[in-house]
């Protein structure tokens, strides 16, 4: 990560993209369509559809219903042909590159990845069939916050039957803006899943929208190149298959955070350490409230934007003296808009304060194998029964939960006091405890890397960085099979459906060769060592 210091006007402008480029950027646009079209074909079949699949009424779609391990393979092939693309993407959003990708040759190239996964059925969760059933208990006004589906409409209700069965007795952890926005939905949908589903993409759709606009702003204040970040972070293939494909709500409240954050500082000085702070800009305190309250939605969606607020503080506060006073004094008015906003949001929506308390409970049912906490306690636990004390799993998956929301405290208050003091632009610390608080969640799913890997691609210039965010990015969505479990119980036909989708994908490799071979060329020495000096 890179210290703070005085901030220059921005990242030189790159120059265009010369027409060689130009032809292989439209191969790789076109290549990754075809893989959003395979993984759109994919999941009718191997997706995570709900229990009475309209799909099966469809003459000739219903054939992808038939033949799931095939559909398997076809959504994996997907998958691959999109990550490929995004990793070719980035050859030219490279910031050491004298010529990038403009931002609107990015923002068409998401679209056209985007496009083909807006009307299919969920994939990799079926956290969307969850919010269904919430938004309907709102509906028909009763407290979502102390009654599960199965109570509150019944197990018989198609609402019900779509929730996984973990979560049908479950109130529900999500936010009070969140429900009453799918409260409002419900009467649109009834009982029609498929309509629910489309509205509930509809809200995740406007979350990405929010990331596409902030990013590059973002960027260019904290002297990164706004393609590099709209790549790192908009064309991400965890956003495009989770945010988008799954309908997840973690897409409107990362929206609204880094939405608010970048209203929240659009009119703050640039300025370092040791600078005399200018006097204040017109408008510049409505913008710092106005950033608050779009975080304060954020939070009242899902509670983890929460984070993104003593980082703005900081913010502001360095803009002024940097002393301890001005921390107080930009964090008092801060906390109190914040707390009678989201007082508000409470009580306006009708929902009340009980989502506070599930916020924290509820999740931490489901335990993730790729949760460090989780695996450590699953450890502890085989070690118990080894040594012959038995099997105390169950009582040490909370023990370490709490540990991890500890430590998560600890890095936060540490890059708060440290972005205080100049040694990290705030932004990257934001990033830094936004990922030290969902990697260390006993429920750690592949999507929660996008609320760290987000901010950070607005700030965090290092390749180190980029190439760890790269390759995570790549390799997570695969860790999870389209259906959003181990297919059904019949895990054994995931290596053929593994093996099926690489030969595919490789035949795509041949023909992308033949009609860009610059795409899998390899960087020029001088280029390579650019890039070395710029780390």
């Amino acid at each position: 990560m890179v210290p703070d210091a005085p901030s220059p006007a921005g990242p030189l402008e790159p120059e265009p993209l010369d027409p060689r480029e130009r032809r292989a950027l439209d191969v790789v646009r076109r290549f990754g369509t075809v893989g959003a079209l395979f993984l759109a074909l994919g999941s009718l079949g191997a997706g995570a559809a709900p229990v009475l699949n309209p799909v099966q009424e469809i003459p000739v779609l219903r054939l992808f219903t038939r033949i799931p391990t095939v559909s398997l393979a076809i959504a994996f092939a997907g998958m691959g042909i999109l990550v490929i693309s995004w990793l070719m993407l980035g050859r030219f959003a490279r910031p050491d590159r004298a010529r990038l990708a403009s931002q609107a040759q990015l923002a068409r190239t998401i679209a056209m990845w985007v496009a083909p996964l807006l009307l299919i059925p969920p994939l990799f969760s079926r956290d969307v069939y969850s919010y269904l059933a919430q938004s309907e208990i709102v509906h028909r006004g009763m407290d979502p916050y102390t009654l599960g589906p199965a109570q509150a409409l019944g197990v018989a209700d198609p609402l019900t039957a779509g929730v996984s069965n973990l979560w049908r007795e479950t109130p529900a952890p999500y936010g009070p803006l969140d429900l009453r926005l799918g409260g409002w939905l419900a009467p649109l949908a009834g009982n029609n899943i498929v309509v629910g589903v489309l509205l509930q993409r509809g809200l995740a759709l406007v979350g990405v929208v929010l990331i596409i606009w902030a990013l590059p702003r973002l960027a260019r204040r904290f002297r990164v190149q706004p393609a590099t970040a709209l790549w790192l972070g908009a064309a991400n293939p965890l956003l495009i298959f989770h945010f988008i494909a799954g309908a997840h709500n973690d897409s409107l409240a990362i929206g609204l955070m880094v939405a608010g954050v970048e209203v929240g500082i659009r009119r703050l000085p640039r300025r370092g350490k040791g600078d005399t702070p200018p006097p204040l800009a017109k408008g510049e305190l409505l913008y710092i409230g106005l950033g608050v309250a779009i975080i304060t939605l954020g939070v009242a969606v899902k509670a983890l934007p929460v984070v993104a607020l003593p980082f703005l503080t900081v913010m502001v506060a360095r803009r002024w003296h940097g002393r301890i006073k001005d921390l107080v004094l930009a964090a008092l008015p801060m906390a109190a808009l914040f707390g009678v906003l989201l007082v508000a949001v409470c009580v306006g929506s009708g929902l009340g304060f009980g989502w506070i308390g599930t916020t924290f409970n509820t999740p931490g049912l489901v335990r993730s194998w790729i949760s460090p906490t989780a695996e450590l306690a699953q450890l502890d636990g085989v070690l118990g029964i080894a040594l012959g004390l038995g099997n105390h799993t169950n009582a040490l998956v909370p023990i370490f939960g709490t540990l991890g929301y500890l430590v998560a405290g600890v890095i936060t208050f540490k890059f708060l006091w440290d972005s205080f003091n100049w040694r990290y632009r705030p932004i990257i610390g934001l990033g830094v405890a936004l990922g030290a608080a969902t990697i260390l969640q006993i429920n750690l799913q592949p999507w929660y890397v996008l609320w760290a890997v987000i901010p950070l691609a607005a700030a965090a210039g290092t390749s180190r960085f980029r190439i760890l965010a790269t390759v995570v990015s790549a390799g997570l969505p695969f860790l999870l099979p389209p259906t959003g479990s181990t297919f059904d119980g019949r895990s054994y036909v995931l290596p053929w459906a593994y093996g099926a989708a690489i030969v595919v994908v490789l035949t795509g490799l041949v023909i992308v060769r033949r009609q860009a071979p610059l795409l899998l060329s390899r960087p020029s020495p001088a280029l390579r060592a650019k890039a070395d000096a710029v780390s």
